[in-house]
């Protein structure tokens, strides 16, 4: 996937404007909360106080090993970033997010372009394989766009789309947009549960149209968390 030459940078008006240390508070307090909105987003049906008592190390009766696995991914994940927010986002930083995310043989090949189809739950689009040089060119396009919350979204959905790697796509396309968000003071992107379905329907909507405009706002109206301090 390339960026549309008419994808037209949007100014969105901060809803939050936080410093580096306020905006990683904020996301390590809320970080139990953010790993479960983004378990449940993969499927993967665990409760906050689950989420809390495997992020603490313990196992829960009755979950599948993989998807506890999943949720300490997420944290390491997680830990990984805010210990790293001020590294430059390349191509690099994100193929060890998805490393991350892929730890524990639950994702083959992590951390590896893909080199293979895959299919997209919902939809018949399929993307084409990815080229490293190419995708490395748009990440530069879009970390030069000024405004902070159109570059996060813009980042998020071009990854998502694009599906560099084997799995874990989604989880990693956020992740990354969180460092750009967190490193400026914008907040976190984080999609409520009761918001889920719709973001669903829309990301469909989105990888069979190109078109990030309605997405976009959606996650401005209902998906970035934060204080104003």
């Amino acid at each position: 996937m390339e960026l549309k030459n008419n994808e037209k940078e949007i100014i969105f008006k901060d809803k939050y404007s936080m410093s580096l240390e306020e905006n990683i508070f904020v996301a390590k307090r809320n970080l139990i909360d953010y790993i479960w909105k983004s378990a449940n987003l993969e499927g993967i049906a665990v409760t906050y106080p689950q989420t809390e008592i495997i992020s603490e190390g313990m196992a829960v009766n009755g979950m599948r090993i993989n998807d506890i696995n999943a949720i300490v991914n997420l944290k390491h994940a997680w830990q990984f970033t805010l210990e790293n927010i001020d590294y430059p986002l390349d191509f690099k930083f994100i193929s060890q997010i998805n490393k991350i995310i892929g730890d524990y043989n639950l994702i083959l090949h992590s951390g590896e372009i893909r080199k293979s189809d895959v299919s997209m739950g919902g939809t018949t689009w399929k993307p084409k394989l990815p080229n490293k040089e190419e995708i490395e060119n748009n990440i530069n396009c879009i970390n030069k766009r000024k405004n902070i919350t159109d570059r996060a979204f813009t980042m998020m959905l071009y990854l998502m789309r694009t599906q560099p790697f084997y799995d874990g796509n989604k989880r990693t396309a956020m992740m990354a947009a969180n460092q750009i968000m967190i490193q400026n003071g914008k907040g976190i992107i984080s999609i409520p549960i009761e918001q889920q379905v719709t973001f669903r329907e829309m990301l469909i909507d989105f990888y069979e149209t190109d078109d990030m405009y309605r997405i976009k706002n959606f996650l401005y109206n209902n998906c970035i968390d934060g204080i104003n301090f």
